[in-house]
């Protein structure tokens, strides 16, 4: 199972991506785990200093920015 974190502090981006991530991961049935993280530290233990991000199992794949669903869909699937 995928462990995938949404890193942001709450902004409209964010929650842009978080449900975007969710409808691919519904509509493709990948395996996988949510988590929204907000806390400031922890997104910057990611080393993200501009919001949205997605990491996936760990790598953050994205940062700054709303990908398309078709980009979200290789984000999620693609092997690290």
């Amino acid at each position: 199972m995928k462990q995938v974190k949404i890193l942001g502090t709450g902004c409209a981006k964010c929650r842009q991506l978080a449900d975007a991530v969710k409808a691919v991961i519904a509509s493709e049935g990948i395996e996988a785990e949510v988590e929204k993280v907000e806390d400031i530290q922890k997104i910057m233990a990611y080393n993200v200093l501009s919001t949205p991000a997605l990491v996936v199992d760990g790598e953050v794949r994205s940062k700054g920015r709303v990908p398309g669903l078709d980009e979200l869909k290789d984000l999620l699937i693609r092997k690290s």
